[in-house]
């Protein structure tokens, strides 16, 4: 079974300093680009351990200086919190300085506490973000913007900058929706998912659906429906058992933060934890080997992507987990 492996990152908070956290996962960047890995995937938070990337336009700036091949593609760039103007041009720029290796992930927020912080309403969000792709877009494609919406308004803007890849770059959805994933194979965008095979068969069958229906008899290759997963590859079922368990729940700590503070859900960090034991995998190689072939075959997506660095686990950690996940398992779905 051949797959394409991508990787993805939060950038959570760790009990080190930010700055070595930072070189940290730009060293295992690195590493994914030397090991075959098609697209790097980084999340946009705020005010939240979750995340420390809330620019990941700035971070993917830095990672596009010291590696060659891996794409980029932000999981996602929250376009209800930017300028769409000004957004689309910082696209630009990242597609230019990586020579075409960045693409287009964006989504309206799915956090109302991180919303409020800069004065979004949480049911104003799919309108803002309806208006402020269609922006976007536009100023990636046409000369001179003019729009006039509910949010945003603007009037005879010139548009200096294009895209390295015309008319624009690939675009990508994170969803967790049926209905969802269906209107991104419409709008011919990537989707990945983060829920249990199960679901997510749901959701991509719904896309693959909705894109045949779409663009079947373009002559275009589907895009790419994907799932993603923590992962711990270790020495014995046992070690890495323990150490991706010791780093989701660090994870989790920090993805229940703003719950916690602002009170804004009744599921406690342990049912959180309970709830996402289906997207951690872990054992030796041939153990997780055999759980994603597992996991392709129920879910029928043709993306995989894995995270190795999460909570308090250490970079070391994370490099052994990758070098035997490159070495004894993605070899066997490039075959």
């Amino acid at each position: 079974m051949k797959v394409e492996f991508g990787v993805i990152d939060h950038v959570d908070r760790q009990d080190e300093p930010i700055a070595k956290t930072y070189d940290s996962r730009l060293k295992l960047l690195e590493l994914y680009d030397k090991a075959g890995f098609t697209t790097f995937h980084i999340t946009e938070h705020h005010s939240t351990p979750l995340g420390l990337a809330p620019s990941p336009i700035v971070f993917l700036a830095a990672a596009s200086r010291i590696t060659e091949r891996i794409r980029f593609a932000p999981l996602v760039l929250i376009a209800t919190l930017y300028n769409p103007v000004r957004l689309a041009a910082e696209i630009c720029m990242l597609d230019h300085l990586t020579k075409g290796r960045f693409e287009i992930g964006t989504g309206r927020g799915v956090s109302g506490v991180e919303l409020g912080f800069f004065n979004v309403r949480e049911q104003d969000a799919p309108a803002m973000y309806t208006e402020a792709m269609e922006v976007v877009m536009a100023a990636l494609t046409r000369d001179t913007v003019d729009f006039h919406g509910k949010f945003f308004d603007f009037t005879n803007v010139p548009i200096e900058l294009k895209p390295y890849q015309l008319p624009h770059p690939p675009l990508w959805y994170a969803t967790n929706s049926p209905e969802s994933a269906a209107k991104a194979a419409r709008q011919n965008m990537n989707v990945v998912t983060l829920v249990g095979s199960a679901e997510a068969a749901k959701i991509i069958a719904s896309y693959k659906e909705a894109w045949n229906a779409s663009h079947g008899g373009s002559g275009k290759k589907m895009l790419k429906a994907g799932i993603t997963r923590f992962i711990y590859v270790g020495e014995s079922d046992r070690q890495a058992q323990e150490r991706g368990a010791f780093g989701s729940r660090k994870f989790y700590e920090s993805l229940v933060y703003l719950w916690r503070k602002f009170n804004v859900t009744a599921m406690s960090l342990e049912e959180v934890i309970r709830s996402a034991e289906a997207t951690l995998i872990t054992g030796t190689p041939a153990a997780v080997r055999a759980r994603i072939e597992q996991e392709l075959e129920e879910s029928g997506a043709n993306y995989y992507v894995p995270r190795f660095a999460y909570g308090n686990l250490t970079h070391e950690e994370s490099v052994r987990s990758l070098e035997l996940f490159t070495s004894e398992v993605m070899p066997h779905f490039q075959k």
